[in-house]
């Protein structure tokens, strides 16, 4: 009993002296201590204010921007979906003036897409690379697009290296079988058969229910051909 006393007692005697340890050590730098508290909470202050006091009305301005812009994009009216109309703001300017916003952002993405419908592939990969792909949807169809824009260059390497990073964004039932389709096809002008008969097979085993997967029988036989005759 008396052991066990005599722990307890060198416990609480350990226990005080870590506490007077970290009394003495906030009395002593108590200055600096309080200089970094400080820092910490202006910057966490300055961080919500900037966003609801600047940010949250300049993406109201942005939103009611985009809205005649992406109607341009709607009816393939690119030029102005791009530059404008003289009274509304294109995705162009929108970029540049509402860049920091999420409509600012997602107007990367429509600049990309407009420029790659009108041949500007190098342009079209410029803003699609510079789109911040958080989206769940439109983050594929970004990569894909970029991949779209790499098979007009004729550069199939970094095609497909698109097209499998879209299929693999976020997978599911609808992009992911696209792009993987487009991938086996590419990998297929390559004449990298082997890659992609993997490609066309993941389709045909992981999405049976999809749309690319209706001719996938078709694509592997002829894969088999072709890897018997190279």
């Amino acid at each position: 009993m008396a052991k066990k006393k005599d722990q307890h007692d060198d416990g609480m005697v350990a226990v005080e002296e870590a506490l007077s340890k970290t009394e003495r050590f906030i009395e002593k730098h108590q200055k600096i201590l309080i200089g970094v508290i400080s820092v910490i909470v202006i910057v966490v202050l300055g961080f919500y204010g900037f966003k609801k006091l600047y940010v949250a009305p300049m993406e109201k301005e942005a939103q009611e921007q985009m809205f005649v812009a992406e109607k341009y994009f709607e009816v393939d009216s690119l030029q102005r979906a791009l530059y404008g109309d003289g009274n509304n703001l294109g995705f162009l300017d929108i970029i540049d003036e509402y860049g920091i916003t999420v409509s600012g952002n997602l107007a990367q993405y429509y600049a990309g897409i407009c420029f790659l419908k009108m041949g500007q592939y190098e342009d079209a990969i410029d803003y699609l690379s510079d789109f911040k792909k958080k989206d769940q949807i439109v983050g594929p169809m970004a990569f894909g697009a970029i991949g779209d824009a790499y098979m007009e260059l004729e550069e199939k390497k970094d095609a497909l290296y698109y097209y499998e990073r879209a299929a693999k964004f976020n997978v599911n039932d609808f992009t992911t079988p696209l792009f993987l389709l487009k991938a086996g096809w590419t990998a297929e002008l390559m004449e990298d058969y082997e890659k992609a008969y993997d490609l066309y097979e993941k389709i045909e085993k992981e999405y049976p229910r999809s749309n690319e997967a209706r001719d996938i029988e078709k694509y592997l036989a002829r894969i088999k051909t072709l890897q018997e005759y190279k």
